[in-house]
């Protein structure tokens, strides 16, 4: 398995937003669980809603994560001569 790039998102971001798209994904398939009896149409209303709140909120987390994960990387470069003979103070 290679290491991500300095610029790739965090794992638990892209795990994140994997889940936000699943439950965007059982959404959208939500009619057709109603036409297949699986699930009733009260039901289908509160999971539906349901739903999208939990997609909204993972949505917003691997963005922060992802955010706060730049933020992080950002602050720690080495100084502008370089990190000369004893090394960077900020490895990962």
């Amino acid at each position: 398995m290679s290491r991500p790039t300095p610029d790739s998102p965090p794992t638990r971001s892209k795990v994140t937003g994997g889940l936000a798209v699943l439950a965007c994904a059982a959404c959208c398939a939500l009619p057709l669980l109603i036409a297949a009896g699986v699930v009733t149409g009260a039901g289908a209303a509160l999971l539906r809603q349901t739903l999208l709140a939990v997609a909204a909120g993972l949505a917003v987390a691997a963005l922060t994560m992802w955010w706060l994960h730049g933020r992080r990387r950002d602050t720690c470069r080495a100084p502008a001569g370089g990190c000369g003979g004893t090394g960077c103070a900020c490895l990962r």
